[in-house]
């Protein structure tokens, strides 16, 4: 015989002000620890929908990032005649060599420098990136100190905005246009000519090749022809794969710190659910004697007390989850670990988070309430009773 769920609730709607107490302490952990998930879940949302599925980096062999490598205009051109490379409409190779620079830019808000990604691109750099799309103003146009800027970038920095002026690389570029590029990590770039941005910076290599595939299911097969040509000291990824190693660094960190941060925060939640229990399972003493002399075994009891720390525990969860996902509405900026640069992101709440949440509260709620509902059970009738 089971006790009858009305029973369970009616004990937590009675004892109002502990149930709240008990429910906002579980809330505010699982907050925490759904709030750090979703930073790290937004962080590698924005950089792997960064990459296209059919498209391909190629960078030198050993490096971590675009701005680490150099590719040299021999290996360039080796790499441009690949059969598998596929064509425009305008017949040409979709294939862009870019390179790719740190510069220092101050923030808007506090003057403080920060590291941004300089990019020079091609007219077919810019076709190998559907997702990205011109906002305000115009395109830079080749062969001139002309840029473009990410959104983030504009909105973030100064001197990024349409017509203003930066100084970098001995030039003054001018600001004519500002992209929007889906919340991926483009919107954290500036773009210009590939050619002046080599010149400009003295630089000899281009620091990427970025091309289409022409069948993705050859990726392997293109990979192997690269990296096993003695001329090359190439390495070819999936655009996705690359930038989500972009990521990895940064994510784990997050989620690290975060997992720590919630952990150390649900001991006291747990501490306070166990407080709660027992002080319940002190004011109902007569009330479980009673229950027991009804009839109800000892596993029943068992069974109420813990569903009801469990209940409390889920609430706390429903709650600190609601509170995260208004977090969703905000932006966060902060240096990436693996490029040193800035990089502009928001936070993502997905099924996983939302199911790691919850079963994350009702483990508070189940720690926390064993032990109450465990001495609950334990009680003999006779001295339940007697307590009356």
């Amino acid at each position: 015989m089971t006790i009858p769920f009305t029973y369970i609730l009616r004990n937590l709607l009675t004892r109002k002000l502990t149930t709240v107490l008990t429910a906002g302490g579980m809330a505010l952990v699982v907050y925490v620890f759904a709030t750090v998930l979703m930073l790290a879940a937004g962080l590698e949302k924005t950089l792997v929908e960064t990459g296209q599925a059919d498209n391909v980096v190629v960078i030198r062999r050993g490096s971590q990032s675009e701005v680490q490598s150099g590719i040299d205009r021999h290996q360039a051109g080796i790499v441009e005649t690949l059969p598998d490379i596929a064509t425009g409409q305008d017949g040409l190779r979709l294939v862009s060599k870019e390179p790719v620079v740190l510069i220092n830019l101050p923030k808007r808000d506090s003057g403080k420098p920060s590291n941004v990604v300089i990019r020079g691109v091609t007219a077919t750099g810019l076709a190998l990136r559907p997702q990205v799309r011109l906002v305000l103003g115009r395109m830079f146009r080749p062969g001139t100190s002309e840029i473009v800027a990410g959104r983030a970038i504009a909105q973030g920095f100064q001197g990024a905005g349409i017509g203003e002026t930066m100084r970098f690389a001995s030039r003054d570029w001018t600001v004519v246009g500002m992209f929007d590029a889906g919340r991926t990590g483009f919107d954290s770039e500036i773009w210009g000519d590939a050619e002046q941005m080599l010149q400009a910076f003295r630089r000899l290599a281009f620091s990427s090749l970025i091309f289409r595939l022409a069948d993705a299911e050859r990726f392997d097969a293109v990979k192997k022809d690269i990296e096993s040509d003695p001329r090359l000291t190439l390495e070819a990824k999936r655009e996705t794969r690359f930038y989500a190693e972009q990521s990895e660094a940064l994510s784990k960190f997050i989620s690290y710190l975060g997992t720590t941060i919630s952990a150390i925060f649900s001991i006291g939640a747990i501490i306070g659910a166990m407080i709660t229990m027992y002080a319940s399972v002190a004011s109902r003493t007569s009330e479980i004697g009673t229950l027991r002399a009804l009839g109800f075994s000892r596993a029943a009891i068992l069974a109420a007390f813990m569903l009801e720390a469990l209940l409390l525990g889920f609430i706390g969860g429903l709650i600190g989850l609601g509170a995260a996902s208004f977090m969703q509405l905000l932006s966060i900026s902060t240096m990436n670990f693996q490029t040193f640069a800035e990089l502009a992101f928001t936070f993502t709440l997905t099924p996983g988070i939302v199911a790691a949440s919850l079963l994350f509260s009702l483990l508070m709620g189940f720690v926390g309430g064993f032990l109450p509902a465990a001495r609950a059970a334990r009680m003999k009738i006779v001295d339940a009773l007697r307590a009356t």
